[in-house]
């Protein structure tokens, strides 16, 4: 899909390969959540070599800084992930992670690339206000957003903005929608302590694995007997690990899932009913259960005022055609959340599929199409610079 005259006025050749070059660099030199160290270095040489020398650092390895008319009171916000995932990477690009077991399967490494190059476009700008850049670490962890969030990155935004790479919508295009865009998200983890035994005298032991994988079938009755069927619901469990050899009963079982919700009844009836079947496991076995939520999310909610921002934004950079809906809410968790808690702000999708050839995200064979970083540059100067010029602020309805 070629690109429209407003979109070739903010985005050139030039700046589209040093996007390319970057996010290629980021691709090839992952990082787990909070140990970002060398991707944070490598964007403070890319702020410097476009002009952002003061930079401040946040909640480990995160980035902030800021651009634009000091004197004025208007800051709005522009986010980007930075992390990657626990994956190893089987695409076989020529830029493939050579770090092993450790992979950009959802598209940060373009986030980063793309909010460099928005901000090449704004130093040439004149606006009203300034521009506070955040390059967030630990999204894959789900708690990044919230470190930030406490160490203050958001103290005088009158709005935040985000976006996120989505190979199920076409290149050139950018969902804007409002209320809920992403789920609520509850990892967990169930522990089951038991007695261990001789495998073939079971009746001495209290057998973990039976009981864990009893607790695993039942729990696949819970969205379908616990959860309004109009509201969306789903509980995976990820991981099971227990026993050591062929011929001991297993003591310990470790159990780790996810429960994914887009309204808080649903969630709440989830939630208890794991709660009532890890307990029951318990005594139907004669064992001890544990149930622990971490790292909870609640869901992204964009503002209605934000949206409107957003989609004036996304008009002027591609055709009103290519500003689509995502349709239902995804099902997926973000921390982008968490900001959203505080202030008005929204959330969009960058379409960026790819014809052939990549997997879906957190895959090991998952890629984009590249020319996304021109649309998603693009759109973040852009919403930068609608929202600072009708310094619209949170209270503005």
């Amino acid at each position: 899909m070629s690109r429209n005259e407003t979109t070739l006025n903010l985005v050139d050749n030039e700046l589209f390969l040093w996007m390319q070059d970057i996010r290629r660099h980021i691709h090839k030199h992952p990082e787990l959540s909070f140990q970002e160290v060398n991707t944070a270095a490598y964007i403070r040489e890319k702020l410097d070599e476009i002009g952002i020398h003061s930079v401040q650092t946040v909640a480990g390895t995160g980035i902030v800084a800021e651009l634009g008319d000091t004197s004025q009171n208007h800051i709005v916000g522009l986010r980007a992930d930075m992390d990657g995932l626990p994956i190893h990477e089987g695409t076989g690009l020529p830029f493939s992670s050579v770090t092993p077991g450790v992979m950009h399967s959802c598209g940060h490494d373009g986030h980063i690339a793309m909010l460099l190059g928005a901000i090449a476009i704004l130093v040439k700008q004149q606006f009203p206000g300034r521009v506070r850049i955040i390059f967030q670490p630990a999204e894959e962890c789900g708690n990044g957003a919230l470190k930030m969030v406490a160490e203050g990155v958001l103290k005088g935004l009158d709005m935040i903005f985000s976006g996120h790479i989505d190979t199920h919508y076409p290149t050139g295009s950018i969902t804007v929608d409002e209320g809920i865009i992403c789920a609520f998200a509850d990892p967990f983890t169930i522990s089951l302590q038991g007695k261990s035994g001789h495998a073939a005298r079971p009746h001495e032991a209290n057998d973990v694995i039976v009981a864990a994988t009893s607790l695993v079938t039942s729990i696949q009755s819970l969205v379908s007997r616990e959860v309004d069927p109009n509201h969306a619901g789903v509980v995976t469990i990820g991981s099971l690990h227990a026993g050591n050899t062929h011929n001991v009963i297993a003591e310990k079982a470790i159990l780790e899932g996810t429960i994914r919700t887009t309204h808080p009844d649903a969630r709440g009836r989830l939630t208890n009913g794991l709660k009532r079947m890890t307990e029951g496991t318990a005594a139907l076995y004669d064992i001890q259960t544990k149930l622990e939520f971490e790292n909870r999310l609640p869901a992204v909610i964009n503002s209605k005022a934000a949206v409107i921002v957003a989609k004036k934004a996304a008009a002027s950079v591609i055709p009103n055609e290519h500003i689509l809906s995502q349709g239902m809410s995804s099902l997926g968790g973000e921390d982008f959340a968490f900001y959203l808690q505080e202030l008005d702000g929204c959330m969009v999708r960058f379409g960026a599929r790819k014809e052939e050839g990549a997997g879906p995200s957190h895959s090991s064979s998952f890629d984009f199409d590249e020319t996304v970083l021109s649309t998603g540059a693009s759109w973040y100067a852009a919403v930068a610079m609608q929202c600072l010029h009708e310094s619209i602020s949170p209270e503005t309805p």
